[in-house]
Order: C-alpha cells, then structure tokens, then sequence
C-alpha cells in the first residue's frame, strides 16, 4: 500500500522535471514512478497510459505558455515600451531556472516529434502575435513590430543557450544594453 495519495498535477510535474532535467526519454513511468516513491499502479489510477501522459503535458504546457503570454502582455494602463520591458526582465537573468529548462526542453523534443512541434509552433506563434501587437503600439509597421518581436525572442531564448560564465563580469550590462536596442524609448525601425 501506497503511503502518499498522489494526484495528476503530481504526475504532471514530475514528468515536467524528468523533461527538464534529462529530455522526453526520461518521461517514463517506471522513472516517474521512483522519482515519486510510489508504485506504478499509482500512475494508472490518472493515465491509461505514456502517451496519455505525453499529451497531457503538450496541452497543458502549451495551455500554460498562451495564458502567460496573454497576462504578461496586457497593457492594464502600461505603456506598450513598458510591458515589453517587463516581459524582457520576466525572463532575463536566472529568475526561472526550471521554467528555461523546461523551454528549452520542448524545443528539443519538437525538433524530433511532430506533435511536440506542432505545440511549440502555436506558442510560438501566440508569443509573437502578443509581442508584435505590443510593437505596433509603440507605431512600428506591421514587418517591423513582427521583425521585432522575432528578435525580441531571439534573444529571450538565446540567453539561454549561453554559458553566462564566458563572461561573468560583463553578463548584466550587455544585457541591459540589449534590453535598450530591443525596446527603445520611443518607436524606430
């Protein structure tokens, strides 16, 4: 008998962590299920099976991801420069370290399964839709604020790719050079 009752989120984000941590082929039940301390049958009690997993966590990451971008990206009385400033600062420096690796491992997994490709390209296709409509608003054209947004990404994802400890001592000020070329004080092409 089982001495903790574990529910599909705790399922979910132990299978987010696997994800994290070591790519979609550490998401197996038998990985999961010592991670957790608890017996396989647990896991069936929430999911016929892995791929029931699986799609459970494209849709609520994807889910996850277009909710975020939303709320971060809603002007509530903020200057459109402004939020793009605060979404540039949300995901700078080591703020999210789970959340980056968890990025970076979708990324990963869409560059060899479909459906995960699929679930990266609405994001995707959300986060620059959101974005671009903030650089519109600073009245950038619709090529510039999509290019804009492009870059503005480019670069969110990029810093994570980077080994910060190149270069230490100049890490912070580079970064913040790169947050004023990318959001401007006022809109330029």
């Amino acid at each position: 008998m089982e001495a903790k009752t574990l529910n599909r989120e705790s399922w979910l984000s132990a299978a987010f962590s696997a994800l994290a941590e070591g790519g979609v082929e550490q998401v197996r039940v038998e990985v999961l299920a010592k991670r957790l301390k608890v017996t396989k049958g647990s896991f069936y009690w929430h999911f016929r099976d892995r791929m029931e997993l699986v799609e459970a966590m494209l849709e609520g990451w994807k889910v996850g991801r277009i909710e975020a971008i939303k709320m971060q990206t809603r002007l509530d009385g903020w200057a459109p420069a402004d939020r793009l400033r605060d979404v540039l600062s949300l995901y700078g420096g080591t703020s999210n370290p789970r959340g980056m690796a968890i990025e970076l491992a979708m990324r990963d997994w869409a560059r060899r399964d479909p459906r995960a490709a699929e679930i990266v390209a609405e994001v995707d296709r959300e986060r620059l839709r959101c974005v671009t409509d903030l650089f519109t608003g600073m009245g950038l054209t619709s090529d510039e604020a999509f290019a804009r947004a492009y870059l503005f990404y480019s670069f969110i994802f990029g810093e994570g790719l980077l080994a910060r400890s190149a270069a230490p001592d100049r890490f912070e000020k580079a970064r913040d050079i790169c947050g004023r070329v990318l959001v401007p004080g006022d809109a330029e092409g």
